[in-house]
């Protein structure tokens, strides 16, 4: 007896992310044996360890990561963001590892070949195996049978993604109510039929003909949710809860298990596991690399803001740090009056407060110089919300709603903000909150690649500002 095409490669989502593997690996190694053989005409063993120190270690951030996972439903292009953050930390950490034994040192340009060259071919690996697969389940093959219980917005989401992208292999029957003559206009509306009530949901689901069950019922409805889960624990249905939480705002949300207990997070920040890693590698060295670059304009300025006004060089004041902890931020003094109390009067054009050379200071970003150094002490990063000075925090948080979430990364000496102009003197509450929405985005979207794009648009716009006085 003949399989249908659905039911062929069913389970083959195992087989997916083996061959995924496979084909890291071949690049991995394929990759080094071209650069090592074009750079020296030969293989050289030192190559072949950094390879295979790198792959271990592409490996373990796969594991940690959850790399070769099921990517269905999942974009290429944030596919290829984790494959390419893990590489490349790979590579940052074999080549430190390298660098402690009496060997001699790999070049900068055979690793920026070998790199490239490496980055380039998973791409493309990974763009036939995602082509390949949207073909089979075009064709029929490595589909899901799908269909959802209960109407809410969450459930009507969940149906859009599903119609709006074919390629994921799912194919919608239709859905069911637990009232049985009721009807569900907007997923009607979606041209998706109702199939009948509780009982046809788990008739059908016993007779095989649903691979896959998305509950979308409200939380209330606790008992029908688990009396649902009891009958589909006879089939071999897997089925997925949609947690009805979009009525919420949420701030990096994401489920996970606490002692077995499932959560799901509203209000939490992108600083966790590998991401914490990243981040202060990412600081320290850039950071470092920045500091020794600029030491003798930060000389210079040391010496001029000294000569030009009584006080000292640098201008200490207290900030908000990551979770609302107060720091103390270094400055270059740009003022002849310094606050640092509970009241603050933010600079306006034309203060008579600040000085010719401050002026300058403030206007190109100068003045925040020292600040590489609160990042090297892990008080703040090179991207991040600007610190606030600790009085207009306490009188933002009581007008803006969701202010204080600002404090869930270390702030930053530039931002997404910045880059997008709210930069400056904000004198209305319509620009403090235009600041805040952009800061709450970035920490919504947070990864390294968004942070190495604001730090390259810094340099060409976060600079130079007309608000900043």
């Amino acid at each position: 007896m003949l399989k249908e095409p659905g039911n062929i490669v069913y389970t083959n989502a195992s087989m997916i992310s083996m061959l995924q593997r496979f084909t890291d690996i071949v690049t991995i190694l394929l990759s080094t044996f071209l650069v090592s053989f074009f750079v020296n005409g030969e293989i050289d063993l030192q190559y072949w360890l950094l390879a295979f120190i790198s792959l271990s270690i592409f490996q373990l951030f796969g594991g940690i990561t959850d790399f070769y996972r099921s990517w269905r439903g999942v974009s290429f292009r944030r596919e290829i963001k984790l494959l390419m953050r893990n590489w490349v930390l790979s590579v940052i950490f074999s080549a430190g590892i390298l660098s402690i034994f009496p060997t001699q040192f790999i070049g900068f340009y055979y690793h920026a070949l070998w790199l490239s060259i490496s980055l380039v071919s998973f791409i493309l690996s990974r763009l036939l195996i995602r082509v390949a697969v949207r073909y089979l389940r075009q064709l029929g093959y490595n589909t899901r049978r799908v269909a959802i219980i209960g109407d809410s917005m969450a459930g009507l989401h969940m149906i859009e993604s599903i119609l709006n992208a074919p390629w994921l292999g799912l194919n919608m029957i239709g859905y069911y109510l637990p009232e049985k003559d009721a009807v569900a206009e907007s997923y009607e509306a979606a041209n998706v039929r109702k199939l009948g009530g509780v009982e046809e949901l788990i008739k059908s689901a016993k007779r095989g003909e649903i691979d896959k069950v998305y509950i979308a019922l409200p939380m209330k409805d606790s008992e029908l949710i688990d009396t649902i889960l009891q009958e589909l624990s006879d089939t071999t249905c897997t089925v997925l809860l949609i947690p009805d939480i979009l009525m919420f705002s949420m701030l990096q949300s994401r489920s996970e298990m606490i002692n077995g207990i499932p959560v799901i997070s509203l209000y939490d920040t992108p600083m966790s596991g590998l991401n914490v890693l990243i981040k202060r590698i990412e600081d320290i060295i850039i950071a470092s690399i920045i500091l020794l670059l600029i030491s003798p304009l930060m000389l210079l300025i040391s010496i001029t803001v000294k000569v030009t006004s009584p006080g000292p060089v640098i201008f200490r004041q207290k900030r908000y740090g990551i979770d609302g902890k107060p720091i103390e931020i270094w400055k270059f003094r740009s003022m002849s009056v310094m606050e640092n109390g509970d009241k603050v009067i933010q600079a306006t054009k034309g203060d008579a407060r600040i000085t010719p050379v401050g002026a300058f200071l403030r206007r190109t970003s100068l003045d925040e110089l020292p600040q590489f150094f609160n990042v090297i002490l892990g008080d703040m990063s090179i991207v991040g919300p600007r610190p606030h000075a600790v009085a207009h925090n306490e009188q933002y948080r009581k007008l803006i709603k969701g202010y204080m979430l600002r404090h869930k990364m270390k702030p930053g000496i530039t931002g997404w903000a910045q880059i997008n102009g709210w930069r400056g003197e904000t004198e209305t509450l319509d620009k403090m909150e235009k600041r805040v929405e952009f800061d709450l985005s970035y920490i919504q979207n947070w990864t390294l690649w968004l942070d190495i794009k604001i730090i390259f648009l810094t340099i060409f716009k976060g600079f130079v500002n007309k608000s900043a006085y």
